[in-house]
């Protein structure tokens, strides 16, 4: 990928996972040459990446639109993704190290810290960091690619879970419980302990999806 074909595709993507841009949502290409000062060429090269990652759908003489999910295939990509988590989260429980642990213990001090001033898009960023502690232990690669494109796509939602009332203070509490299962290396634990997570936020996606969207 070309410089000025990553800069656009970086530009569109976050505008996307911050939730700028909206599902159904149609681009326009003039629009977006001149927002970011590259040619169309390189616009429609960004969009084709984007459409690989089911970000955006182009069809012809319709231009690109901001994928939009049912809640159906939210909820569908979420019992996948709780099923490869688990997987990942006996792996993780076996391979980590003290040093593991440590950076997994700074960063849940960072969300303690930052849920109190309610500092969510902070938290939200810790949050990725400890599942990304864990990612890296794990011996199933393609397990983690596969959540990786999960989280991706579903990222404009699961951040606005955290807003809804009881939330902030359930998620923390689970992360705990991953954390000290991860701490006792005990694989049956840590595989329950982030299913039970991920099946936690696939109920407030369940019971909350209007509000998310």
């Amino acid at each position: 990928m070309s410089r000025p074909t990553e800069i656009a595709y970086q530009y569109i993507k976050e505008k996307i996972l911050n939730g700028t841009l909206k599902p159904a949502q149609k681009l326009t290409e003039i629009q977006l040459t001149q927002e970011i000062g590259v040619s169309r060429s390189t616009i429609k090269k960004a969009l084709l990446k984007l459409e690989q990652e089911n970000l955006v759908t182009i069809e012809d003489n319709k231009g690109a639109t901001i994928k939009s999910f049912t809640l159906e295939e939210v909820l569908n990509y979420l019992e996948i993704r709780e099923v490869l988590e688990g997987l990942i989260a006996r792996s993780a429980a076996r391979n980590i190290t003290a040093a593991d642990l440590d950076k997994l213990k700074i960063i849940l001090e960072q969300m303690k810290l930052f849920l109190n001033n309610n500092e969510f898009d902070k938290y939200s960023e810790q949050n990725k960091e400890f599942h990304a502690v864990i990612y890296q232990l794990a011996s199933n690669r393609p397990a983690v690619d596969i959540i990786t494109i999960i989280r991706t796509q579903l990222i404009r939602y699961q951040f606005r879970t955290i807003l809804v009332p009881g939330r902030k203070d359930l998620s923390f509490a689970e992360h705990m419980t991953i954390y000290e299962a991860l701490r006792e290396h005990n694989e049956d634990q840590a595989e329950l302990a982030i299913k039970r997570h991920v099946a936690s936020v696939r109920k407030v996606v369940e019971q909350n999806y209007h509000y998310l969207v």
